[in-house]
């Protein structure tokens, strides 16, 4: 290092003389190096009033004092920088240090101890003595590679926070579920740990080491309630099964849906789903059947009569060319298999729509679908429509397609309304992807 006699040479002093000598060698924008210091501020150590005195250095150079083979050095005054910082003498002094301690400046001191300097008619710095910026410029790369790392650092983190919101949600949900509904099993107990297990949850400051842990431990215990779910069940495994011909029909049904998809021409491209079509509409199959076959919980038959105008607020619509398939309940708890495993789990048999209609009210409070939004959809939908969407929605929740259940069932009632909701297609889809035709 440098030493003249009037500043004692320091290791983080002899690093930033170090840095300035390289920075000479590059031809770094003065922006481009002050906002990648910002960017890293926190992880480098850096303050508010540190990069406050940073700024005013950084606004007294100019632009050809960054050009490489040049030095943006800054002499201004301690008076000028405490006017302009607002700063004591002592806390000039101290974050001054601290700047060039951190390897940000070095400080290049006159014979005399005295800072100043002059440019020539083309405002090129010819001689200077005071404050040297060009380790900022040196350190550009290095503090662009660090934001990276941070940001990388920073979704990760948010990523795993965002796993241990999502399944303390599925936890509580089962545990009050359970508790509500009096199944056997430690649930008491289950609800004691997990009174526990929350005082761990993570926060901002939480390290990423410490956060997989966490994850860890909620998933474990996430795996012990599902376990104890199911062990509280002891349904008949044959309680919604469909005779040799009834499943035959069903299989037949799905090769017929399969082979209108298909193209046979030029003419005949693979059919695309487009709804919105300006055609008169009527209710497809499914929806008709689904109304038709309802029974009231009082078990009072009611004959419903269709007025010639109709609310389109609360109707379904279609294509006008209807389709020949059918949705029943047998295919629906085929396509959604862990809806119906939890529907005989709190109805026993599911005998008709009633019985699935109850245990789609009990369900979708485990995937997070609120009371409001499960109304709305029995008002909009019908309650058979609306059970049936409650299933495909807790099925997809649950293999992970859908993050937010009561979003993707307002999504349907809003389709509904529009008349671009067939949810017989999914049900078909779902078991074409099972491999169950």
């Amino acid at each position: 290092m440098t030493h003249n006699g009037w500043r004692k040479p320091t290791p983080g002093l002899v690093v930033a003389e170090k840095h300035a000598q390289a920075g000479e060698g590059l031809s770094i924008p003065k922006s481009q190096a002050t906002v990648a210091t910002k960017k890293v501020a926190a992880a480098i150590g850096l303050k508010a009033p540190d990069l406050l005195l940073l700024d005013t250095l950084a606004a007294f150079t100019q632009s050809q004092d960054w050009e490489q083979g040049r030095r943006p050095i800054v002499w201004a005054s301690n008076n000028y920088l405490i006017e302009q910082t607002g700063f004591s003498l002592s806390a000039l002094r101290r974050h001054i240090r601290r700047l060039a301690e951190l390897g940000l400046i070095w400080i290049k001191d006159s014979p005399n101890g005295k800072r100043y300097g002059y440019r020539d008619e083309d405002g090129v710095i010819v001689e200077a003595f005071g404050f040297d910026l060009a380790p900022l410029a040196a350190r550009t790369a290095e503090f662009e590679a660090l934001y990276v790392r941070i940001k990388e650092e920073r979704e990760f983190c948010a990523s795993m926070r965002n796993v241990v919101t999502v399944t303390r949600r599925i936890i509580r949900a089962k545990i009050e579920k359970a508790l509500e509904s009096n199944l056997r099993g430690p649930w008491r107990e289950l609800k004691e740990e997990f009174a526990e297990l929350l005082l761990a949850l993570p926060t901002r400051s939480t390290a990423p080491n410490k956060l997989l842990d966490i994850v860890d431990w909620f998933k474990a215990f996430k795996q012990r309630v599902e376990q104890a779910f199911e062990a509280a069940f002891d349904w008949p495994e044959a309680s919604d099964e469909k005779s040799p011909s009834q499943e035959a029909d069903i299989a037949s049904n799905i090769v017929r849906f399969n082979k209108k998809m298909i193209p046979r021409g030029v003419a005949d491209d693979t059919h695309i789903l487009i709804t919105n079509q300006p055609n008169p509409v009527s209710s497809n199959s499914f929806e008709k059947q689904a109304a038709e076959s309802f029974e009231p919980e009082k078990q009072q038959p009611v004959r419903a009569e269709r007025p010639e105008k109709v609310d389109l607020d609360i109707q379904w619509s279609s294509h006008t060319n209807k389709r020949t398939s059918q949705v029943d309940i047998g295919m629906l708890m085929l396509s959604c298999p862990r809806f119906g495993a939890l529907a005989r789990g709190t109805e026993g048999y599911i005998r008709d729509w009633n019985d699935l209609h109850r245990a789609a009210g009990k369900i979708r409070g485990m995937a997070g679908i609120s009371e409001h939004a499960w109304n709305a959809a029995q008002k909009v939908l019908g309650a058979q429509i609306a059970a049936a969407a409650i299933a495909l929605v807790y099925d997809k929740y649950e293999t992970g397609e859908v993050k937010s259940p009561g979003g993707y069932l307002r999504g349907m009632i809003e389709k509904a309304q529009k008349g671009e909701l067939h949810l017989d297609r999914s049900f078909y889809g779902r078991l074409s992807e099972a491999g169950t035709h």
